[in-house]
């Protein structure tokens, strides 16, 4: 991406995205390897985004990653019958296949966008359905264009003018090559450019797209022949029915809300009869409600004074008898009789007392029912 090796001294091959130059200082603030050789060789990698990992390996050829990548599109290249054989084993597209490292390596996303362009082959057909023709087409546009790259060292204005390439970066509906529109699509999760006047499907998957956009027509557009006339009537006929049911399911649905709303009104109007007539005489309510208020309230005031008094009579009764308890027998007699007929007395007054409440608790009552 934007990494490199450089040795002192030695020109190497220049890329569009080299971070280093030939009067930057030695070694480049970007290196991140720098070796000495014992001969006096001096040599740096360059990695300005990071990307690149560095391994120290004996035989790098025989543990990934370099293992697992496929034969190199340009030093490696396969036969016509090794291409046909490997694609005919693949049910993927082919721009997706073309992407694939460990299929063949070397194909980057431009380079298989051009590639198909140059053979007229579609991205999204599937590998397994290319003719063996068209896979030795392919075969023969991926060494071109891989060689061409190589060779001007990867300066895309070296690049002939009838590549896709010098289009591809253009928006959609201003991109066009030799007079023909590009159009956008992904495939292999990549934004492909393609040309759909010289890249079509082929074979069955021609006839499955070619249904698809009938469909869509069909949908989208009236047909004036008479067959078409014929069969219209029947349409609009299911759809006026259609239409109709809608509305007869609505209607039903506005006449039972109209009749809760009928019925609610009703209880509503109830309500408000018994309201009204609750509000025709509100000076006597207001007066009953006064006036039972006050009743309950002095009757808890004197049930209140009666309990307090009760209560300082058994504590004095209780002092008396202390009092008694130090004079003679016949004083204690006569004391102990005396308290407790007052107490006795006194007990049933607060009884009545207490129990009066109660009744004209009940007496307002029964007159509120």
């Amino acid at each position: 991406m934007a990494g490199a090796i450089y040795i002192k001294g030695v020109a190497v091959t220049k890329y569009k995205r080299s971070a280093v130059k030939d009067d930057d200082e030695w070694p480049s603030k970007y290196s991140k390897v720098f070796l000495e050789l014992d001969d006096g060789l001096e040599l740096s990698f360059t990695d300005k985004r990071r990307f690149a990992r560095v391994r120290s390996l004996k035989n790098p050829v025989s543990v990934p990653p370099i293992s697992e990548l496929g034969p190199d599109a340009l030093l490696e290249p396969m036969t016509v019958d090794e291409f046909y054989k490997a694609f005919s084993k693949k049910k993927i597209g082919v721009k997706a296949l073309l992407l694939d490292q460990s299929f063949i390596s070397g194909i980057g996303n431009w380079i298989a966008d051009e590639v198909l362009y140059q053979a007229r082959i579609h991205p999204m057909q599937t590998a397994s359905s290319i003719s063996k023709e068209d896979c030795a087409t392919l075969l023969k546009c991926i060494y071109e264009v891989v060689e061409k790259a190589v060779e001007v060292g990867a300066d895309s204005s070296q690049y002939p003018t009838s590549w896709i390439f010098h289009s591809r970066e253009k928006k959609p509906g201003k991109a066009f090559v030799d007079g023909k529109k590009i159009e956008f699509i992904t495939a292999g999760g990549r934004t492909s450019a393609f040309v759909p006047d010289l890249q079509k499907m082929v074979g069955a998957e021609s006839a499955k797209a070619a249904g698809k956009r009938q469909q869509v027509k069909v949908q989208r557009v009236k047909h004036n022949d008479s067959d078409g006339e014929d069969e219209e009537p029947e349409i609009e006929e299911a759809e006026a029915g259609k239409s109709k049911g809608k509305r007869r399911g609505t209607d039903n649905k506005r006449a039972s809300t109209n009749k809760k709303l009928k019925g609610s009104n009703g209880d509503n109007d109830e309500n408000d009869n018994d309201n009204d007539e609750g509000l025709k005489n509100p000076s006597e309510k207001a007066k009953q409600s006064r006036s039972s208020k006050g009743k309950g309230g002095n009757q808890e005031k004197k049930a209140r004074a009666n309990m307090a008094a009760k209560r300082k009579l058994e504590e004095s009764g209780d002092d008396e008898d202390d009092d008694g308890s130090e004079g003679d027998d016949d004083n204690e007699g006569g004391k102990d009789r005396k308290l407790s007929s007052k107490t006795q007395s006194k007990g049933k007054k607060t009884t009545k007392r207490t129990a009066e409440p109660r009744q004209t608790r009940n007496k307002l009552s029964n007159k509120h029912k």
